[in-house]
């Protein structure tokens, strides 16, 4: 087996044996023909490198991959050997046995590399991803939205009008519950992986940076000369959005996210987030260097926006071929403080745009490339609401969701229709329509305030306007959604309407508590918590749960969403549907 010099530094280590290696990617892994990856063996000792053998299907591994490996004696410090061959990939599909050796152990994993069809069914795609978007989400959207006439829903829901629907799976490699950065990987790479890493399999590398990578969505789709974007009302650096092109174990890596960005050269990239764009000394930085990559930006030829208005005009202009839009130093405002409420950071950034805004600039500049793009759009507070238990806040950013999935089937069908158009979550929330808060029954007890079965009748919000959204939220009688896993919190059975409910707090000991902000507040009532309130898991808000969450598509290639499948399977019906994996020999 030929290894680089590296393996030389082993010379006469006395070689323990390995009981079992790891084999990344792992077994049963689906690698899209010709997509780039990183191939990596942990030991659990150390190994001699005269009797390491590495084979696929049989064959010494540089005859298939056309490269040879790196032999690391020590990995980690405790005798504990690795192998890596980076950025190789296999254009033949099939199924691959992979076999290593030590010389007294041999482990085995199967690959499946697959192969597109030759030629596109869509020209673009379009990915919605509510973060945190569960049913009862979509429920309370729906009536709030639409209304309710003789116990029928007066319309759907732009994204529930989608002719294909499926369940998908969000659990990863190390549990049943997901983060937003493992999920969104999932959907971006068409791998599993843990939780807080990005495009990269999780691996015993000491470095965020060192963890054996995976091609992503926007890397697939820049070699097949398509545009790509990345939306979001998060910061642009914030898990989701950086799926499309973050290779790191540690999704907390802002700064190195915003490299990756800019080495990404992908065409819009807009959300919030700029102080890690700043160089240090510049007030209000978050970077630890120097390098002011808004004028790395702007000289790589990017148009550049801070609000509304220059987005717009940035769009509007046919020279505008790239974009960088950051309308916040944190995450952009969702719907109901940006339209109705003006809490949050809107009287310091009065000019954010929302989510549709920022979608149909995005597409605007995305759609002059006549080879086609791919866009991600994040409606990500969605899931920031749902963690402060904030259920108005997180109903109207549902209803931009709908907002903007309408926008984009109403663009497709006068473009074509050649965009395949996909609405999801990438994990759930614990939420569900109970019932409704009825402020004129009888009695001071707001508990019994709740009517249930027949005594939940039918809100009374006003009706909606032209985007669905109802001008009020603090009517006598309203939605009961309520959140499954909590902190200890004070329930005040109203909306926020000062700002976004901070449910729990710590205390000077450590622990945490329900936030006495609501203690007195007219029919407040304290709840006991059912998650941990000490130590490194203790919870200030609500936590992720681990159900299915739903996929609806329509356009070319939305007839591979049915049934239940595993949130891999979306990457591979994008693959699919716009040919990035054509087969080679």
């Amino acid at each position: 087996m030929r290894l680089t010099s590296l393996a030389t530094a082993l010379c006469a280590a006395i070689a323990l044996p390995a009981a079992a290696q790891t084999i990344y990617p792992l077994n049963r892994a689906e690698i899209l023909a010709g997509s780039r990856f990183d191939l990596k063996v942990e030991f659990p000792g150390l190994v001699d490198a005269s009797k390491l053998k590495l084979t696929l299907n049989g064959q010494d591994y540089t005859k298939v991959l056309g490269k040879q490996a790196t032999l690391v004696p020590d990995e980690t410090g405790k005798g504990e050997s690795s192998l890596m061959v980076k950025d190789v990939s296999l254009a033949r599909p099939g199924r691959y046995m992979v076999e290593v050796s030590d010389g007294t152990n041999t482990r085995q994993v199967s690959w499946n590399v697959y192969a597109t069809p030759a030629k596109a069914r869509a020209k673009n795609v379009i990915l919605f991803i509510g973060d945190g978007f569960s049913i009862g989400h979509r429920t309370a959207a729906r009536i709030l939205s639409k209304g309710i006439s003789d116990g029928k829903i007066n319309g759907k829901l732009a994204m529930d009008d989608m002719p294909a629907m499926a369940l998908l799976t969000t659990q990863g490699t190390d549990s049943i519950i997901t983060d937003s950065a493992n999920a969104a990987s999932a959907y971006t790479t068409g791998h599993k992986t843990c939780v807080n890493a990005l495009g990269v399999y999780c691996s015993r590398a000491k470095g965020s940076l060192e963890h054996p990578k995976v091609e992503t969505l926007a890397e697939a789709a820049r070699r097949a000369g398509l545009a790509v974007g990345a939306v979001t009302n998060s910061e642009i650096e914030d898990a989701t959005p950086a799926a499309m092109v973050a290779h790191t174990r540690r999704r907390s890596d802002y700064n190195d996210i915003v490299q990756m960005f800019y080495d990404s050269k992908i065409d819009v990239m807009m959300g919030g987030g700029s102080p890690n764009f700043l160089p240090k000394t510049t007030p209000g930085s978050k970077r630890t260097d120097e390098v002011d990559y808004i004028e790395k930006f702007k000289s790589a030829g990017y148009a550049f926006a801070t609000t509304k208005a220059e987005m717009n005009a940035a769009a509007d202009s046919a020279k505008t071929t790239k974009l960088l839009g950051l309308y916040n130093t944190g995450n952009v405002d969702g719907a109901l403080d940006l339209k109705f409420l003006k809490k949050g950071s809107v009287s310091k950034f009065p000019d954010q745009p929302d989510v549709v805004e920022q979608m149909k600039s995005a597409i605007k500049i995305l759609s002059r490339n006549k080879k086609g793009f791919v866009l991600m759009v994040e409606s990500a507070r969605i899931d920031k609401y749902s963690h402060s238990m904030d259920a108005e806040r997180a109903i109207y950013d549902t209803i931009m969701l709908d907002n903007a999935v309408k926008a984009a089937k109403d663009w497709s069908k006068a473009n074509g229709n050649d965009t395949l158009i996909l609405v999801t979550a990438d994990h759930t929330h614990g939420v569900s329509v109970v019932g409704t808060v009825n402020d004129e029954a009888p009695g001071p007890d707001m508990r019994n305030r709740i009517g249930t079965y027949e005594d939940a009748g039918f809100p009374n919000y006003p009706a909606p306007d032209a985007d669905g959204y109802p001008d009020k939220v603090d009517v006598s009688r309203r939605l009961r959604l309520v959140f499954a896993n909590t902190p200890d919190y004070y329930e005040t059975f109203r909306p926020y309407l000062d700002g976004e409910n901070v449910p729990a707090i710590k205390n000077a000991d450590g622990i945490m508590v329900a936030n006495e902000k609501y203690k007195d507040l007219p029919g407040a009532v304290f709840r006991q918590g059912n998650l941990p309130n000490s130590g490194p898991r203790g919870a200030n808000q609500g936590v992720h749960t681990g159900d299915d969450v739903i996929l609806t598509a329509t356009g070319p290639g939305s007839d591979k969403v049915r049934g239940q499948m595993e949130n891999t399977d979306l990457f591979r019906v994008i693959a699919d549907a716009l040919a990035l994996g054509k087969a080679g020999k």
